[in-house]
């Protein structure tokens, strides 16, 4: 979890704007509920590296020294994330790591980088088979190893050739697709179908988030503890979507596992958007101890079409510690839904021991859980400080989300809204671009517990 640069900013991005959104992740509590890294993303250096190939920081952007930006975010308790393309240049056509995979780690090492993210551009056709790729990004994972000093690694190369396939071995996380900045609009740059598999050849960018949705339903159950899969940086507050898919986009990346990285302006935030990065039922998904992806159960198509010709719900449904249950409705048609759906359908099959079971239904984002409005408004404009009863706010710093989950703690389960019965169905009104989200817990004694292996 943390905060990046680009999506705001792009490369038009200096110290004053790392301090100034890094004092904001302190004082709106984002770094205590766990977004605590914050990233450099490109143009950290000159355009040209020295007489002896080592990097430069770039001085007109950061005149107080990227050293001295790290130990200020280290004194905030935050984490430093840097930037570069296993290529000839970054994306932003600054120099790139390819072939300076040991110089440039050592570089980062010693300014006190604590994460690496690592793009694919300029990669001078060293992609196209999964060999080529995995020793292209290995050599940087080797160099990094060889600094003795922990830095997460993550490869940004939009899925290309399979990353999920062999990208744990190496790293931390994979991104999966290209970039996100809609919900559902269709882009050019994006060709794949949400509905269709994986496009191996051209990832694309500027894809929408039922795009991304539609690729991570195939492979989303290749995450797990040490790597995840990543759905690109959340939009939340950047404008484009409503709030209502925004709530839908914050909750699917939450639930799938994908690392939570804001990429706004943490001072223009407006309550609602506030709100939806806060919801601690909702992040408590993406930090459950179990690391279970959820996983799309079925998609089903509706009369009305929208704007783009979507027209469809989605169930989704995934495993959480301890026996809990998410369980997502999503509706991306253009207008309200009423769903009746039975259990077995949640659970996949019929006669499903998990569909045998009744469920108490935990509503994770009623009013009672997330922040209201007005609260909201009162922590952005500073005339309300964040404590144990806010409502809508969890200190993870204080207690851990294994601790709050162990004790049964309220703000992480949601809002009791009922029970489901064995063999019963779960009926909800999904509104437009909007999910419907439960935790479901065992009812009574009915709590399953974990079979030993044979």
């Amino acid at each position: 979890m943390g905060w990046d640069t680009y999506n705001a900013y792009g490369l038009a991005y200096n110290e004053t704007t790392i301090r100034d959104n890094a004092d904001r992740l302190v004082s709106l509590g984002f770094r205590d509920l766990g977004y605590d890294v914050v990233i450099f993303d490109d143009a950290m250096t000159e355009r040209d590296r020295s007489a002896n190939g080592s990097l430069v920081e770039n001085q007109e952007k950061f005149p107080s020294g990227l050293h001295a930006l790290s130990d200020e975010l280290h004194a905030l308790s935050l984490k430093y994330g840097v930037y570069s393309s296993a290529g000839r240049f970054t994306c932003g056509s600054y120099p790139g790591s390819l072939g300076y995979e040991q110089q440039d780690a050592r570089w980062w090492a010693d300014l006190g980088a604590d994460y690496l993210k690592y793009d694919n551009c300029f990669n001078e056709g060293q992609a196209g088979t999964q060999k080529l790729s995995y020793d292209r990004y290995g050599a940087m994972a080797n160099a990094l190893n060889a600094t003795g000093r922990n830095i997460t690694y993550s490869l940004c190369n939009w899925g290309d050739d399979k990353v999920w396939e062999w990208g744990c071995t190496i790293s931390n996380s994979a991104r999966m697709s290209g970039d996100s900045n809609s919900f559902d609009q269709p882009s050019n740059g994006c060709p794949c179908d949400a509905d269709e598999f994986y496009c191996q050849k051209f990832p694309g960018y500027q894809c929408s988030v039922l795009n991304i949705l539609g690729k991570a339903s195939y492979i989303a159950g290749r995450s797990g503890p040490g790597f995840w899969i990543d759905l690109d940086m959340l939009e939340v507050g950047n404008g484009g979507m409503t709030t209502a898919e925004y709530r839908t986009h914050f909750t699917m990346w939450s639930a799938i596992k994908s690392p939570l990285i804001m990429g706004n302006k943490l001072y223009d935030l407006s309550p609602e958007d506030y709100a939806i990065l806060t919801n601690p039922a909702v992040i408590a998904l993406n930090q459950d101890p179990g690391g279970s992806a959820i996983a799309r159960r079925f998609v089903q198509q509706v009369d009305t079409k929208d704007r783009w010709g979507v027209g469809e719900i989605q169930v989704w449904q995934g495993s959480l510690w301890q026996g809990d249950q998410v369980v997502v409705f999503l509706n991306a048609a253009n207008e309200t839904q009423g769903l009746d759906v039975p259990l077995w359908r949640i659970f996949g099959t019929p006669g499903n021991e998990l569909s045998l079971r009744s469920w108490d239904m935990y509503d994770l984002w009623a009013e009672n859980v997330t922040m209201l409005a007005d609260v909201a408004r009162q922590v952005l404009n500073g005339t309300l400080e964040l404590g144990p009863k806010t409502q809508g706010y969890y200190n993870a710093s204080r207690i851990s989300w294994r601790e709050g989950l162990a004790a049964n703690d309220t703000r992480l389960l949601g809002s009791f809204e009922g029970t489901v019965e064995a063999g019963g169905t779960v009926s909800a009104e999904v509104g437009a671009h909007d999910v419907k989200a439960w935790r479901f817990r065992l009812v009574g004694k009915n709590r399953l517990q974990k079979k030993d292996e044979l």
